[in-house]
């Protein structure tokens, strides 16, 4: 299904985006000519529809793969990679990048430059200036240093990122791959580079992901790495448990020698019983989530097959292969 002769394999996401995709394979084309393959990744557009003719258009090569309903921008990235991870040589390169030009063709040389098959398995790209409001700038600051907060790692890039076929294969034999790529890789424990990269204006319409959906994106990321989250917050439940179970055993001297006021000690001590009480709680039940994360009560890796109703090809430039002369 992917020809050999392609080095670069490009897979990109399209949801009601055709006009914006269109000039994106164009750009592609004129910067990587016949080097290139595209897996478009049609996410369940009604009025847009994806298909190999804006392929064709652009010169370009490469494959629609169409799903069944919208499931949303980075289940179509692990289907598309689930796709690639089938089909690749072990040759190719792989990056995965936005279709709405935000991601810049110009900046795909560079990220493969940086990777080396000793020392690198992924290549991401960290944004070098943001054109965003200040309200998203704020939130976003926060969110960087909550998750690092809660996970112990810091995460700082998104989908633009170059992969090796390894990296490819690790990366879809992870059922988490469909929940957040980037929390992904981060998990994956490959060898990582981050590159600071500028980011494109949109090549047209307006971005479909309102504030809601970016925190929702976001918090996917935590859910990656559910394990650590949950033994994080039962150790802060813990260390609360035992602060308030100490601090009522206090309560219960200073009344004892005399030095509690009238009311004060009734008071005091229902709040830190009740702290202790919902804190003890919140321990267990994350120390329970937990068990059941180890023991490996996760869903399957997500089969790309699952999803695809229809894959549409361009018609391959690779010359036919000639049959050996026979020697009657």
């Amino acid at each position: 299904m992917i020809p050999a002769c392609h080095e670069l394999l490009v897979v990109t996401p399209v949801f009601e985006d055709a006009e914006a995709s269109s000039r994106l394979f164009r750009e592609l084309r004129a910067s990587f000519g016949d080097d290139l393959f595209i897996v478009a990744v049609d996410d369940g557009s009604v009025r847009e529809v994806l298909d190999t003719p804006n392929l064709a258009e652009a010169g370009v090569e490469g494959v629609v793969l169409r799903l069944r309903r919208n499931v949303g921008h980075q289940r179509a990235i692990c289907v598309g990679l689930g796709f690639v991870a089938e089909h690749m040589q072990p040759h190719q390169r792989v990056v995965v990048m936005d279709s709405d030009g935000e991601d810049l063709p110009a900046s795909i040389p560079v990220l493969l430059g940086a990777l080396d098959p000793t020392t690198t398995d992924v290549v991401v790209a960290q944004r070098k200036n943001r054109v965003e409001t200040l309200h998203f700038k704020a939130f976003y600051a926060i969110y960087k240093r909550f998750f690092a907060l809660m996970t112990g790692r810091r995460i700082s890039f998104g989908n633009f990122m170059a992969l090796s076929p390894k990296a490819v294969r690790r990366l879809v034999a992870m059922p988490e791959l469909s929940i957040h790529v980037a929390g992904t890789v981060l998990a994956s424990r490959l060898r990582i580079r981050m590159l600071l990269l500028d980011r494109g204006p949109r090549y047209a319409g307006k971005s479909k992901m309102n504030f809601l959906g970016l925190a929702l994106h976001g918090f996917k990321a935590l859910m990656v790495f559910a394990e650590d989250v949950l033994v994080r917050v039962g150790i802060a439940c813990c260390v609360i448990a035992v602060l308030s179970f100490l601090s009522a055993a206090l309560a219960i001297l200073l009344k004892t020698i005399g030095f509690a006021t009238p009311g004060w000690f009734s008071i005091a001590l229902g709040i830190l019983v009740l702290i202790f009480l919902q804190t003890g709680t919140l321990a267990l039940m994350s120390l329970l989530l937990t068990g059941v994360v180890r023991s490996g009560a996760i869903v399957r890796p997500l089969s790309y097959r699952d999803l695809v109703e229809e894959v549409h090809a361009t018609q391959s430039r690779e010359p036919a292969v000639s049959p050996a002369p026979s020697h009657a």
